[in-house]
């Protein structure tokens, strides 16, 4: 069989038993050839009619085929234009998160502080002191598997990032921050989402939130007022059906200016405020 006929009934394989579209099964199974093979995909498309390793080939195939995450098996995702490092010990990152970088990049001051909450693979704060190297950023994980990861990503991006295992705030008594980002977990414990898709094999500690998906993002407004610098700013990702409380939330904390944003699907993603007055 050649290269391009095994691609082709490799990706059919995939669309039938992971329900995915013809193109994303396609771009899946490309990249993954590529992996397997060492070239990139130019070169398959050029030696497409040469015949197929499948030594080398059909271990990556069965591996997807279980539903394993692309991301899981290649050990790298792409984030705002930067290659990371991610394992089955961190989130893997997604577009709809860099929304989250911009809407923080846009509040940022010159030299800002920055603090970055449930950090993962590191990519939101490695980025954002890639795009500000100016600024000052720290960040913090409950997991130290997530740490270890989102430290060698730092080191392999040459990215100064302070990072500290604990609770949200635990590990930063008495400081303070111009921005705190967070991509916190967010799921509620009884989503069917849980058993779905990638989801089901990344970090459960990163996924779910108490019965509504909430406890960690109530506990995070609650506590944030007391660790940012006047007028400084708060912002969180949520779930798409959770903007409205989140908003209101951030209200009863007496945060001003409180937007939720978008996403690209028009889905309510990203909801941020400045500190209360008075503080």
């Amino acid at each position: 069989m050649t290269l391009a006929s095994w691609l082709r009934q490799a990706a059919s394989q995939l669309q039938t038993d992971l329900s995915l579209d013809a193109a994303a099964a396609r771009i899946e199974m490309r990249l993954l050839a590529a992996a397997a093979l060492q070239r990139d995909t130019v070169w398959l498309i050029a030696h497409g009619d040469e015949d197929a390793d499948l030594d080398r080939l059909t271990p990556l195939l069965l591996r997807r085929l279980a539903g394993e995450p692309v991301a899981y098996i290649l050990g790298q995702r792409e984030f705002y234009g930067r290659a990371f490092k991610v394992s089955p010990a961190v989130l893997i990152p997604r577009p709809e998160t860099e929304h989250l970088v911009e809407a923080a990049l846009q509040r940022m001051p010159a030299d800002a502080s920055v603090l970055d909450l449930c950090t993962g693979s590191g990519c939101v704060a490695i980025t954002l002191k890639l795009e500000r190297p100016d600024c000052t950023v720290t960040a913090t994980d409950l997991s130290h598997d997530a740490l270890a990861s989102a430290q060698t990503n730092a080191t392999a991006l040459h990215a100064a990032v302070r990072f500290h295992h604990g609770d949200l705030f635990a590990p930063l008594a008495g400081q303070r921050f111009d921005v705190i980002v967070s991509n916190p977990p967010y799921i509620a414990a009884t989503d069917a989402h849980l058993n779905q898709g990638d989801v089901r094999f990344e970090p459960r500690l990163a996924l779910i939130s108490g019965p509504e998906g909430l406890d960690l993002i109530h506990r995070l407004v609650s506590a944030a007022a007391d660790h940012l610098n006047p007028d400084g700013w708060l912002l969180f990702e949520h779930g798409f059906d959770q903007g409205a409380v989140c908003h209101e939330q951030l209200s009863q904390a007496g945060f001003r200016h409180i937007k939720t944003l978008p996403d690209w699907a028009g889905l309510a993603r990203v909801t941020l405020g400045q500190r209360p007055d008075q503080r």
